[in-house]
């Protein structure tokens, strides 16, 4: 996530600033192996963020699990804990995936005219 900040791929171009608040977020990047125990406290996050959301999941940690997917205490992809709108493949997934992953998702949130006409009220 970090390169793709960076001035190379700088996501602020396209109008995407991150943000330490839930609160003021309309997009959560789900980054890592999630375990059982960080499961309520994602849902939580999720829970706090402002309508409409979106998640993107990125890499297979994230996606499926990763390396430690047949541990005990891990979530076999975050989508089984929150609703997830872009998968970016890849471990670790690279700086072009996810901005890649982060342009589909804004595709997606301009084809949908019902929302765009909500958010314009």
């Amino acid at each position: 996530m970090m390169h793709s900040a960076a001035s190379r791929y700088d996501l602020e171009r396209f109008g995407m600033v991150f943000r330490a608040s839930p609160r003021q977020s309309d997009v959560m990047i789900v980054a890592g192996t999630l375990t059982n125990k960080m499961a309520p406290a994602l849902r939580k996050v999720y829970d706090q963020m402002p309508e409409p959301r979106w998640v993107v999941s990125m890499g297979s940690c994230a996606n499926g699990g990763g390396y430690y997917h047949y541990s005990y205490a891990v979530v076999r992809g975050c989508d089984r804990i929150v609703p997830v709108d872009i998968y970016v493949p890849g471990c670790p997934p690279t700086a072009e995936a996810l901005l890649y992953g982060m342009l589909q998702l804004s595709k997606k949130v301009k084809s949908n005219k019902a929302l765009l006409l909500k958010l314009r009220k």
